[in-house]
């Protein structure tokens, strides 16, 4: 109420990182950090965490039917130890099925790689396939991947200093995909001024407790909205249980918010604020679903 009085009523959809990677698996389980679903096609906040349960739990079932572990990372997805890559996408897939809904129409898929993590020596470095990428190979692999499978959104495709990298992959897909900038924005509106400017990404990543103050994580969200750019509310690793980002993300109607998957305390806490402000809004809330994405579908 404070921040958004009664123009905030719009409630966000959840990017839910159910499974887990990368550097936060210490590369044990794929070479790609974060696979994250999105229930854009649902009617209401409520329904759309309940679709994203849903398949979290599906997805445990399928990894114990095949053999793998459960355990989870520190954002609460599974960190099973995989073939590759590609197989995260198609567990997920089997699970969203399994759950009697539709990749694409009711779930899409979001990806942040975290590819800052995999930059060595002017290459993109994957250990788990022992290869090594230039950017334009990456590049590649996501336009392979987007035309292959229902990915609507890629957080930090490429690593934080590669403009020109980012430049390419703007022009290249940024037309249908979601680009966020995090890493390479770092909620810094100098940094969010030179991608606009350049044209190197399409969406920033708001992290409060990143810049540090709540007057320029609101003065990035402004020029982020002025240069046409979506903004994704989001938490960090080694979260606790303040709420207050679930609070800001219906404030300034931002539409999406990253908050890890629906399991662990410090994750639940922001869904259930979530659910408590929509019950609040009552009839005035509206659920963002696939407007929140300003990309062509």
């Amino acid at each position: 109420r404070y921040l958004g009085g009664l123009m905030a009523h719009t409630l966000p959809v959840p990017m839910l990182n159910i499974l887990n990677g990368g550097k936060h698996t210490e590369w044990q389980s794929t070479d790609f950090q974060e696979f994250m679903i999105m229930p854009l096609g649902a009617s209401s906040f409520a329904e759309g965490l309940r679709w994203g349960v849903e398949v979290y739990q599906a997805l445990a079932k399928v990894l114990r039917a095949k053999g793998y572990n459960t355990s989870v990372g520190d954002e609460g997805g599974f960190a099973p130890a995989l073939k590759d890559d590609r197989e995260a996408i198609e567990l997920i897939l089997e699970a969203i099925q399994k759950v009697g809904l539709t990749a694409g129409r009711d779930i899409a898929l979001a990806l942040d790689p975290a590819a800052s993590e995999l930059w060595e020596d002017g290459k993109y470095f994957l250990r788990r396939r022992n290869e090594r990428l230039s950017t334009a190979e990456l590049i590649a692999h996501w336009e392979d991947w987007v035309k292959q499978y229902p990915i609507v959104s890629i957080e930090d495709g490429l690593a934080e200093d590669d403009w020109a990298g980012w430049q390419q992959l703007q022009a290249q897909l940024g037309a249908r995909v979601q680009l966020v900038g995090d890493d390479l924005l770092v909620t810094n509106v100098t940094r969010l001024q030179r991608a606009i400017d350049e044209r190197a990404c399409n969406s920033i990543l708001i992290k409060l407790n990143q810049i540090g103050t709540l007057s320029e994580s609101l003065a990035a969200m402004e020029l982020a909205a002025k240069a046409g750019f979506s903004a994704v509310v989001s938490h960090r690793s080694g979260e606790t249980e303040d709420t207050t980002i679930a609070d800001l993300a219906v404030a300034t109607n931002a539409g999406q918010i990253k908050t890890g998957a629906p399991a662990r305390s410090e994750r639940v806490a922001k869904y259930n604020q979530l659910l408590r402000i929509e019950e609040e809004l009552g009839e005035s809330a509206v659920y963002a679903g696939w407007k929140a994405l300003h990309v062509s579908r």
